[in-house]
């Protein structure tokens, strides 16, 4: 009988930099969480009647998160000997977002862009948004994500080195609970403590028309915190703090049988890897076998088209519940209540995607079920499971859209379903996060420091961001509506289209007739249970099985 392997665990010396890792990480989630979730979310609240091909375009905001590997090669090989490798980007990146960031929150607290969002917190206006300019918008916010993309290209690839081998499953830990962190600051956190009715409900004896936090406050807090961060990692951070704990790889050198210790990383601009990779052609080189091998190119293409099931409920339910009239504050709880799960629950799923050996093996199941769903276990069983759990959440997320209260009055059984299908969803998107990250880990060759790492994570994060405009689009086009003009007996009926201009323009009465979230969200799903069964279980467990060797360039 084979013993039970140990499982991996974070030693005491990895701590300071796992602390780090998990700030610099929380630094990428404010970003992340203002352009993924608060904008959509505002300009969805404080005008209904924004079409979801407006949110669709505003959604390429997030692009540059997505095809950050077009440039990862140029940050993985050039940079300043003294300060080191990673920290010659993460220290200026980090400044000029932090600069950024305050510069976009000045302008809009003055009303320059996204006017009208902050009106209630500079007794200018009602509270509601002025006509919003999308492409300006968008263009702003790309810029925010274009440097977090940059930042986290560089610590993804400290991650690789600045923890040692017995703490490197941990990388995705911190990844985990600092993005996690951070995206719920800017997202959860803030809606609530933006909300009036939250603020006057829960934390105010006096009512008052605005809530605690405005966007552009929160925006130039933030740059503070980004430039805290940066100097701190000026000051008190070393590029590499452990070199005796730092991964190392065998060279055998030609006539000479004696293989040779060597670290993978740099030592002072000095090549001290198997081969010159302190070459931006070699770096674009390995790239370039990396991206032949089979192996990487099943996991791309499982990357590119796994998500695609999960797009209409992650994009559109929380949308779609505030179109009906659910309460902005009641949906932050929701929310809300999500971190704790997050943080505590992301530490076990770690325990459960981790193991000293390359692979988890594990035995045949015996629970005919479980093998039919998951097969036998391996390193990317949560991931599996994950998707399993996400396309369940998809489901109950129609049935919660359908089941709201005609009157609006929400009892608390429905608030309680609606707490549980965020919960579903958001946790099992965690797991296949950590599973697939902490698998990402396992096979990236360190050689290729961050380039390798950022084209796993950017697929990853592009098969989320490719579909989303499709999705709102489908939406848009399969929702027919009605429209009755005021003191006419004229009626209109359209397929799809802007519903503004009905509200807006003629200040008709809008009626839905059919709403396309219903029929997009069952497409996804039925999409979602072909690729699954006929293709995705079994090439998942494939892959997991692959030696280490499949998977490197070196």
């Amino acid at each position: 009988m084979e013993p039970k392997r140990k499982s991996a665990s974070l030693a005491k010396h990895d701590l300071p930099q796992f602390y780090l890792l998990i700030m610099l990480y929380l630094a990428q989630g404010i970003p992340v969480g203002l352009a993924f979730g608060t904008v959509p979310f505002l300009l969805k609240s404080l005008a209904k009647e924004t079409s979801f091909a407006s949110l669709g375009i505003f959604s390429m905001a997030t692009y540059p998160y997505s095809l950050k590997i077009l440039w990862s090669p140029i940050v993985d090989s050039v940079y300043n000997k003294r300060v080191g490798r990673r920290r010659s980007w993460i220290i200026p990146v980090q400044f000029v977002s932090g600069l950024a960031l305050w510069v976009l929150g000045w302008c809009i607290s003055q009303g320059i862009i996204f006017d009208g969002v902050d009106d209630a917190f500079h007794n200018r206006g009602n509270g509601t948004l002025h006509s919003v300019n999308i492409k300006n918008l968008t263009w702003w916010f790309g810029l925010l994500v274009f440097l977090c993309a940059t930042q986290d290209i560089a610590v993804d690839g400290w991650a690789l080195t600045i923890l040692s081998n017995d703490s490197l499953s941990y990388a995705s830990t911190a990844q985990t609970i600092g993005l996690n962190v951070g995206y719920f600051m800017s997202f959860t956190v803030f809606l609530s403590l933006n909300s009036s009715d939250f603020a006057n409900k829960y934390l105010r004896k006096t009512p008052l028309d605005h809530g605690l936090i405005s966007l552009g406050g929160y925006m130039k807090f933030s740059g503070i915190l980004f430039i805290v961060i940066t100097i701190y990692t000026i000051f008190c951070t070393e590029e590499k703090p452990h070199m005796e704990y730092l991964p190392k790889a065998e060279t055998v050198k030609p006539g000479n049988s004696e293989p040779k210790v060597v670290f993978i990383e740099y030592d002072d601009g000095n090549v001290v890897s198997a081969q010159n990779s302190s070459s931006m052609k070699y770096i674009y080189r390995c790239f370039i076998k990396v991206l032949k091998l089979k192996s990487v190119r099943s996991l791309a293409f499982i990357h590119m088209i796994s998500k695609f099931a999960f797009q209409c409920n992650e994009a559109a339910t929380n949308l779609k519940l505030l179109e009906k009239g659910f309460k902005r504050e009641d949906l932050a709880v929701t929310v809300l209540i999500d971190l704790p799960f997050e943080i505590i629950f992301g530490y076990y799923v770690v325990k459960w995607s981790s193991d000293r050996d390359p692979i988890i093996r594990g035995n045949a199941s015996t629970n005919k079920t479980v093998k039919f769903l998951v097969g036998d276990a391996g390193v990317l069983t949560p991931w599996l499971w994950g998707f399993l759990g996400r396309l369940a959440a998809a489901v109950l997320g129609s049935y919660v859209v359908k089941q709201f209260p005609k009157g609006g009055e929400i009892s608390t059984g429905y608030f309680c379903l609606v707490i549980f299908q965020h919960l579903l969803g958001s946790f099992m998107n965690t797991v296949q996060f950590i599973g697939i990250s902490a698998f990402h880990t396992r096979v990236a060759d360190p050689v290729l420091g961050g380039t390798y790492m950022t084209l796993l994570n950017t697929l990853s994060n592009f098969g989320g961001t490719w579909p989303r405009l499709i999705i709102l689009s489908l939406i848009n086009y399969f929702t027919v509506y009605q429209c009755a003009l005021p003191d006419t007996n004229k009626v209109f009926v359209t397929h799809g289209g802007n519903m503004q201009a009905c509200t807006e323009l003629l200040s008709g009465t809008l009626t839905v007739l059919r709403d396309g979230y219903y029929v997009t969200n069952l497409i996804c799903i039925v999409v979602g249970l072909f690729l699954y069964f006929g293709y995705l279980k079994r090439k998942i467990l494939h892959l997991q099985s692959l030696p280490i060797s499949s998977w490197r360039c070196t």
